[in-house]
């Protein structure tokens, strides 16, 4: 029998164009890289937020560009186009492509964005291998989000998984055997897995009565988790700033609706007999879960670089430059590191975090 991920497809590197950096740039080798594809399970627009935030802060070139025409059907997902009076202007074409940028700190990483593609999954699913053994990519994160019965209220659960133990244990504790629709990122992930290389996945859980809304504390909570596990700084101010709006327009409609009211504090109830004895869900966060400020990031990731110093030099000499942040750093110790309330109980029907 022919092996979908090794029969014979077309040339998964005919499916992007290459800049000349990507053959000839040692800069852009060894580096972490984070996916996120938009169209499928991005409750409160989150991952699309998370694109738009990296992407905007430098709006870096393109390293490859995929051809989208052979990967997305129009017809199911029609670009936005703009009409001023008497024509035609303003043409969103889709992009879906990997771009090298820069955290907080200036430490490079690559990203992985776009729509998600209609067609090809097997052949865009190579050419991601492909182009993760060719830049010699040291961990691949990705992340999206789903509607949850959870509330506004209290902080957001993060379902993790892939094979970076270290990252899953003590974030994802409840871990069932379901079957549910798949996404073109779980593809990419198994695939990835059997060509033995580092991946993982997080899954933002968004309260479901605000998942067709733009939620940015949901965007907030996918950098969070994808700065811990990749020791980079990456940018939330501007997110952070429009939850905190988002949040106060939340309150008065729940304040102004005795069945909102009643539905949040059911929901309450259910978080808070279940996470009882949760520690609190993020190394950054404070004790009553403030938000920090971007100087608290900037000094947290510089602590964070200035104690692995000594493994550094020590696993420069002994690998031959590979040290432990070169190996994509080590994640925050289980108790420390962002919790999740993945676990929370679900109604009959609802649909198990993936």
């Amino acid at each position: 029998m022919i092996d979908p991920a090794t029969g014979p497809l077309q040339d998964p590197a005919g499916l992007y164009t290459a800049a000349l950096e990507l053959s000839g740039d040692e800069g852009i080798r060894g580096l972490p890289l984070i996916m996120g594809f938009t169209g499928f399970a991005d409750a409160g627009h989150a991952v699309r937020q998370i694109i738009d935030e990296l992407i905007s802060v430098q709006g870096a070139g393109a390293l490859a560009a995929f051809d989208v025409d052979q990967l997305l059907d129009y017809r199911s997902r029609r670009p936005r186009i703009r009409f001023v009076e008497d024509h035609l202007e303003d043409y969103d074409a889709p992009a879906l492509a990997l771009y090298r940028l820069q955290d907080g700190l200036g430490r490079p990483y690559l990203l992985l964005a776009g729509p998600e593609p209609d067609l090809q999954w097997e052949r865009f699913a190579r050419a991601v291998v492909g182009l993760v053994e060719r830049l010699e990519v040291r961990q691949t994160l990705w992340v999206h989000a789903i509607p949850m019965p959870v509330p506004h209220t209290r902080p957001l659960g993060v379902t993790v998984h892939g094979n970076r133990p270290e990252l899953v244990e003590g974030i994802s504790r409840w871990k069932p055997v379901v079957e549910f629709p798949g996404a073109v990122g779980h593809l990419v992930e198994i695939r990835l897995i059997e060509a033995g290389h580092d991946v993982t996945g997080f899954v933002v859980h968004v309260p479901h009565y605000l998942a067709e809304a733009e939620y940015p504390a949901a965007a907030v909570t996918g950098l969070e988790h994808l700065g811990a596990a990749a020791s980079l700084m990456l940018p939330s101010d501007r997110l952070r700033e429009a939850s905190r709006e988002v949040e106060r327009q939340v309150a008065e409609q729940v304040a102004a609706s005795a069945e909102i009211r009643e539905l949040v504090a059911g929901l309450e109830e259910r978080f808070d007999d279940h996470t009882a004895d949760v520690p609190r869900r993020s190394l950054l966060a404070g004790p009553a879960d403030e938000l920090p400020t971007a100087e608290d990031l900037g000094a947290a990731v510089e602590a964070y670089l200035a104690a692995h110093g000594d493994e550094d030099a020590e696993g420069d000499s002994n690998s031959g430059g590979t040290g432990a942040a070169d190996d994509g750093g080590a994640p925050p110790a289980a108790g420390s590191s962002p919790q999740s309330a993945d676990d929370v109980p679900r109604g009959e029907g609802e649909e198990p975090p993936h």
